[in-house]
């Protein structure tokens, strides 16, 4: 059994984990995959291109990559980060939709929430998530592993300033429609247009000041009053839907 003394050195490189967020990964044609790591018996059933330097190793390397408190299953990819897409080239590839939806979140800073996010991105047939670069966190295993391989699936994109990448939208033809719970139109009476661009807070604090003034407008969800707020990720899950129902063709 090939062992390592120490985990590879390289700023650059993530460790996806776990079975579905790797299965996806090794089909994605835009990740690249330095080297799978996996336990006896892990691998049974997966299908691994001939490509993909594999290695078998115990556990406790597994661990040592990822942390012991990571599911990896017996398996973990050391991987070169995807290639980011622009607003632009996103804009771009849109041209032609008559609907579109994309996500844009605001001071949302738990892995685990933007991997949930990616996830219903996918299911509710979302066009991409938008984060700015600071305080978000950077594509990693535990991203990945919240989103259960979404995040091959979904474009995932950083942008330097998060009102630039609004206008940019906006001029496009997208709506950017804030999510706030004192907005005082609910979210089920609003015809919400074709293209959308949903602006979403962190649970806590909400979008920023200036975010929120770079809304066309804002809507909240119906929610009874005794519960002032909702995890943001689940408050996604809710908005893509209510989109979704309203544009079902695709």
């Amino acid at each position: 059994m090939g062992q390592h003394s120490s985990k590879p050195k390289n700023s650059h490189d993530i460790f996806l984990y776990g079975r579905h967020p790797i299965e996806l990964a090794l089909k994605n044609k835009r990740r690249r995959i330095l080297e799978l790591y996996y336990t006896k018996g892990s691998l049974d059933s997966l299908s691994v291109p001939d490509a993909v330097k594999s290695r078998c190793v115990d556990r406790p390397f597994l661990d040592s990559l990822v942390g012991r408190d990571a599911l990896h299953q017996g398996l973990v990819a050391r991987c070169a980060p995807l290639t980011q897409l622009s607003v632009s080239d996103l804009i771009k590839s849109l041209k032609e939709n008559k609907t579109a939806t994309i996500m844009i979140l605001d001071q949302v800073t738990d892995p685990h929430n933007i991997g949930a996010i990616l996830r219903s991105g996918i299911a509710f047939d979302a066009d991409a998530v938008i984060v700015p670069e600071a305080g978000a966190p950077e594509e990693s295993g535990t991203l990945a592993k919240s989103a259960s391989g979404a995040l091959e699936l979904i474009p995932f994109i950083r942008v330097p300033n998060l009102a630039r990448a609004m206008d940019a939208l906006k001029e496009a033809g997208f709506w950017c429609i804030g999510l706030d719970g004192y907005a005082e139109q609910s979210i089920t009476d609003s015809k919400l247009p074709d293209r959308c661009a949903f602006v979403m807070g962190s649970e806590g604090d909400g979008m920023r000041r200036l975010t929120r003034e770079n809304c066309d407008y804002c809507v909240k969800l119906p929610m009874n009053p005794v519960i002032e707020s909702l995890n943001v990720s689940n408050a996604a899950a809710l908005t893509l839907y209510e989109f979704r129902r309203q544009h079902p063709c695709r």
